[in-house]
């Protein structure tokens, strides 16, 4: 893992300054916590390229990072891993051709480059962003991989293009313009993240999964390509079996190639069914006793999940370390992991994912995760929700709904992690909604008119569920779940999911990778029929990938259902969190955001307090806005939470 960063001026014929080198350095030594092991800037014709390197593939000096062609004629800012670049470099002879200098996938994509043109990317698999200056074409290629696993920013401003890893690094620009993106903060407290291409800033842009920006030198033009699209074309000749034994197949090679590495590597086990399957899959492969294996245990009775974790280690045997998370530890930590998120994150996992990975750097250089397994395999229990919802709307009158939605509403609040009176009043609300509309309802954190009383300055944004409106309408696929799907993808999975796992990995210079991701694997469970995948009217799901790992799991792992990384902020704002509470959400903290209605805070606050409502999660988000608005705008001060040093070679 690595971070790159980019200044490409584009009035036709300009050079790269001196100035523009300046400003790529500084933008590099913003992120050296992704990659301490070596870092470098260079300045070449029209570009000024910067890496940072965290030694995973081919530990020596030659591969290094940013790595140029023998000739010199192409450059490459590279982030991430290619998970076939083995099979790549075979497929095209590369090194019958002319030998490899290096082992690194980095050295194979400047060949298959210079062998196929750009086209090339529409050959990958794996989680990647690169930056790819064709010198003699006097082109520049920006490349974020099929899913958006790995991060890349952009902004225009000032006549160049800068591009980078992370938000931080344009903040090391002179003139940068900080204002705020208010549709995108409003979607925030919809979403407890910011979809889509929005970042905090207005003039900041993410570049999303499968695309490509091309800019040509010669023009000073900046075109969007896209190379990979999601789709879901059913393959209605398969049979349960044989879609079970291919999956098991890809699965396994999966786990294979994502484990190939010249550093160390481990595997994160919550005990849910995803990394319990990636620890199994690595113990056929004969690789579990030798693996690092971590696990997160909330103190929290409802969310404490080590008897299943304990039950994968017995099972699998690996080196198995777990970090228990108090409610003190979370408020250790409030700002410093703020300060590598970079942008408002109301994940209540990014905490301990933060404090998982710090232990983890003592032991390995990269983890993989059972992140993506719930959006492949639909396996959330919204998308249960979902086929639920369908029954319950054709056999159901509505003035019984309408009954079931009083009653749900009059259950007192219980603040247990997915309790029952919680689950019912979601499902019984959300039920009268459009599919797109209802999926957000059954996640949201702060409904419309709550936006709208606790934002008065975004009165003219468009509703959220306009958003996931807009993408569903525009999808083609023969089924609504499989939109459902794309949704997630599209928005949680990049916007919430990589943004928690990379932020908070790379603040201790530890590499997520996510199998479940790999696209031969994504690409095949795209093709298999929704219904082998849930069964029961939704009240069964992961059927066809627990088929699959039939045999290879304790039989108490393939009965569990999901349950998900999650804080318990509801029960600890209560107690240990009180005090903090009372702190933002005083009058004064909230006003200075000069965005927030304090009112709107306080009666969430109150009623919380109270008992009334369960405003756990919607009261997380207000504070992780807060937090990020004192360190990212107000005061400005967030690199005194930043605790990694400069590397060595600048």
């Amino acid at each position: 893992m690595c971070g790159i960063a980019a200044v490409i001026p584009l009035s036709p014929g300009q050079p790269a300054t001196d100035k523009d080198l300046a400003d790529a350095r500084r933008m590099t030594l913003a992120l050296r916590h992704r990659g301490p092991d070596s870092m470098n800037v260079l300045a070449a014709g029209r570009c000024a390229l910067g890496n940072t390197r965290l030694k995973i593939l081919d530990l020596s000096g030659a591969a290094d990072l940013p790595m140029a062609s023998p000739d010199g004629a192409l450059l490459l800012a590279y982030n991430g891993e290619v998970t076939n670049f083995r099979e790549l470099a075979a497929e095209f002879s590369l090194r019958e051709k002319r030998p490899l200098a290096t082992t690194s996938d980095t050295e194979v994509l400047l060949r298959l480059y210079a062998e196929l043109g750009i086209g090339f990317v529409e050959r990958l698999s794996g989680q990647f962003a690169f930056i790819l200056y064709d010198r003699a074409a006097e082109k520049v290629h920006l490349v974020r991989d099929c899913y958006g696993i790995r991060p890349l920013f952009y902004l225009r401003q000032g006549g160049r293009l800068y591009a980078a890893s992370e938000l931080k690094a344009f903040l090391e620009l002179d003139g940068f313009d900080g204002s705020l993106h208010l549709e995108g903060i409003y979607d925030y407290f919809s979403l407890a993240y910011i979809p889509g291409e929005a970042t905090p800033y207005r003039q900041v842009r993410e570049l999303q999964g499968g695309r490509r920006l091309e800019v040509d030198l010669k023009t000073g033009s900046v075109t969007e390509h896209a190379y990979y699209d999601l789709s879901y074309n059913t393959d209605r000749s398969l049979t349960p079996a044989a879609a079970a034994e291919r999956l098991h197949g890809l699965m396994l090679d999966s786990v294979r190639r994502n484990l190939v590495s010249d550093a160390p590597a481990g595997l994160t086990l919550s005990g849910g069914f995803d990394t319990s399957a990636l620890l199994a899959l690595a113990k056929e492969l004969g690789l579990s006793s030798k693996l690092h294996t971590f696990s997160i245990r909330m103190n929290e009775a409802s969310f404490d999940e080590s008897r299943y974790q304990d039950l994968m280690v017995d099972f699998a045997k690996p080196q198995h370390h777990r970090v228990t998370v108090d409610p003190e530890d979370v408020l250790a930590e409030v700002r410093s992991h703020m300060a590598y998120l970079d942008e408002p994150n109301g994940d209540g996992a990014a905490i301990p994912t933060f404090l998982l990975a710090r232990e983890a750097k003592k032991h390995v250089k990269t983890l993989l995760s059972g992140e993506g397994g719930d959006e492949v395999f639909n396996a959330y229990e919204t998308h249960g929700a979902y086929e639920a919802r369908r029954l319950y709307r054709r056999f159901v009158p509505g003035p019984a709904r309408a009954a079931a939605r009083a009653l749900a509403g009059a259950l007192p609040a219980s603040y247990e992690k997915l309790s029952l009176d919680f689950r019912l009043k979601r499902f019984t609300e959300g039920a009268e909604l459009g599919a797109p509309e209802a999926h957000l309802y059954w996640r949201h954190v702060l409904t419309e008119p709550q936006k709208r009383a606790l934002l008065p300055a975004c009165a003219g944004c468009r509703e959220t569920a306009a958003l996931f409106r807009e993408t569903f309408d525009g999808l083609d696929f023969d089924d609504d779940l499989k939109k459902i799907s794309l949704l997630d993808i599209k928005y949680f999975f990049i916007a919430d999911l990589m943004v928690k796992n990379d932020r908070m990995m790379m603040a201790h210079s530890v590499e997520a990778r996510f199998p479940y991701m790999d696209r031969p694997l994504v690409d095949f469970v795209s093709t298999i029929p929704t219904g082998m995948k849930l069964k029961g009217f939704g009240f069964s799901r992961r059927h066809i990938q627990k088929r699959a790992m039939r045999g290879l799991l304790p039989p108490e792992i393939l009965r569990r259902s999901n349950m998900g990384l999650e804080m318990p902020h509801s029960i600890w704002f209560l107690g240990k969190f009180r005090q903090l509470g009372d702190k933002y959400f005083s009058p004064e903290a909230v006003k200075r955001t000069e965005l927030l209605d304090f009112a709107t805070v306080d009666l969430l606050w109150k009623e919380h307090l109270a008992g009334r409502k369960d405003n756990g999660r919607a009261l997380w988000c207000v504070l992780m806005f807060q937090v990020w608005f004192d360190l990212f705008v107000r005061d400005r001060d967030y690199k005194k939470y930043l605790s990694a040093q400069p590397p060595s070679g600048l």
